[in-house]
Order: C-alpha cells, then sequence, then structure tokens
C-alpha cells in the first residue's frame, strides 16, 4: 500500500493529470511538474515543481499523450535515480513500453498502465473501474497493484502491452471509430429504440475526447486496422451508399 511517506510527481497537468492528483492526493504526497503551467494553478495540497531537475518522486506518472511521451522522456530521464518506478497512462501500451524500455537510464523500475476511464466517466467515482499493469522492469508494481485494489477499489488487470492492444483494439478502438463516424450523420433521430440510446449514451462518453487521444487510440494501435478491414467486410459484400 502506498502512504503519506510515498511520494509521487506527475508529469502534465492535463484533465487526466488533474484527475490522477485529485486521486493520489489523500493518500500520498503528490508534486506535478508541466513546463506549460503557470505556478498557482495547481490545487493547495500539491506541490508545484519548476523544473525536471526537481523531479523527486518515488513514483513519476507520465501523464502526456503517446505522442509526448519520447520528448518527455529525453527531458526527464537524465534527472532520475535508480529505484524510483516510472509510470505511463498512454490508451496504447506497445509504443509507449518501448519507448520507455529504450529511454530511461538503468535501475529505474517501469511500468506500463491504462486507466480504462477518463474524467468523463470516472466523473461519479472510480471504484469498481478497470486498470491495465503490464509490469516491464522492477518488483514495486506489487506494491502499487495492491494499493489501486485495497485503496481506490480498482479493478485491477496484469497483462502485456500486447495482449493489452489487441483486446483493446476491440473495446475501444472500435468504439472511438464508431463514435466519430456517426457524429457525422446530424441530428438523433426522434424515433428510435432504447438499444439506440443506449448505443448513443456509449459513443457520447468518448465522442469528445481530445484528438490526440482519438488518433493514438485508431491510429497507433497496430491493431486496429485489422479489426476495421474486418467490420467493413463483416458489414456486406458492397459497400453502403452515401447518407443523403
Amino acid at each position: 500500500m502506498l502512504s503519506h511517506s510515498t511520494s509521487v510527481t506527475i508529469v502534465g497537468f492535463g484533465a487526466f493529470g488533474r484527475m490522477i492528483a485529485a486521486h493520489l492526493a489523500l493518500h500520498c504526497a503528490v508534486s506535478v511538474y508541466d513546463r506549460g503551467l503557470p505556478p498557482g494553478q495547481t490545487p493547495a495540497q500539491v506541490r508545484f515543481l519548476t523544473g525536471p531537475q526537481e523531479i523527486c518522486g518515488d513514483i513519476v506518472i507520465l501523464a502526456v499523450p503517446v505522442q509526448a511521451v519520447a520528448e518527455c522522456l529525453r527531458e526527464i530521464a537524465p534527472h532520475l535515480r535508480a529505484g524510483q518506478m516510472v509510470v505511463d497512462v498512454c490508451s496504447i501500451k506497445e509504443e509507449p513500453a518501448r519507448l520507455m524500455q529504450a529511454m530511461l537510464p538503468e535501475g529505474v523500475e517501469i511500468l506500463a498502465t491504462h486507466p480504462m476511464f477518463g474524467p468523463a466517466s470516472g466523473r461519479m467515482g472510480v471504484a469498481g473501474l478497470q486498470i491495465v499493469l503490464c509490469p516491464l522492469q522492477g518488483k514495486g508494481w506489487r506494491r502499487l497493484a495492491v494499493f489501486l485494489r485495497r485503496g481506490l477499489k480498482l479493478d485491477v488487470i496484469v497483462t502485456t502491452p500486447e495482449e493489452h492492444d489487441r483486446q483493446a483494439a476491440m473495446s475501444q478502438g472500435l468504439i472511438h471509430l464508431l463514435a466519430h463516424a456517426v457524429q457525422t450523420w446530424g441530428e438523433r433521430p426522434t424515433i428510435r429504440t432504447k438499444s439506440y440510446d443506449l448505443f448513443a449514451e456509449a459513443l457520447a462518453m468518448v465522442r469528445d475526447d481530445a484528438p490526440e487521444v482519438f488518433e493514438a487510440i485508431t491510429q497507433r494501435n497496430s491493431h486496429v486496422a485489422t479489426l476495421r478491414e474486418h467490420l467493413l467486410q463483416t458489414m456486406g459484400p458492397r459497400p453502403l451508399a452515401p447518407l443523403e
């Protein structure tokens, strides 16, 4: 379990970084480094760091888009020490896992993770929601897993980056593709079934995700392209006529 003596540094303080800070600040010391964030923009219980040289958390969480992971690692890697654990929270796992293993210094523990929720789906609390852990280097992840299960009441799934991306192509990539497509169809019909409403509700949960999230999930996950082609094939032998 984590304790108030455990220190966590969150690199990146966007919507998800703020969500992480709000949950973790109740259990341990939290600091934030975001070079685009002016001082004074963090909550009172969160310490603001002015540069990567100040990163000293036992756990360092990269709360940045996958497109920014390489740049982030280049900036912070020279300031990390053996024994620290670096954790990413990107929506795909193979690419950030490869980057962390290649760019982090020797002795740093590495854990790739994917919370299967965001500020919208977790706004009423995260208890019972899934988080995927992909241990890459070190054993400290087990202690963190206990905290996630017992402290935050999350449903912890341990797997590999490859297996995560394969399954997420279906459970997340497909949903984002459908949400993007349906968004172009116009207003919701007045005449509709309950199943349509449930479908629309599910799509609405991801409809307003940032463009970089959509790009990462649908284009940087290598398993999505095959799934998309299979979907098109199963829809029929002939292309559908355009909607008017």
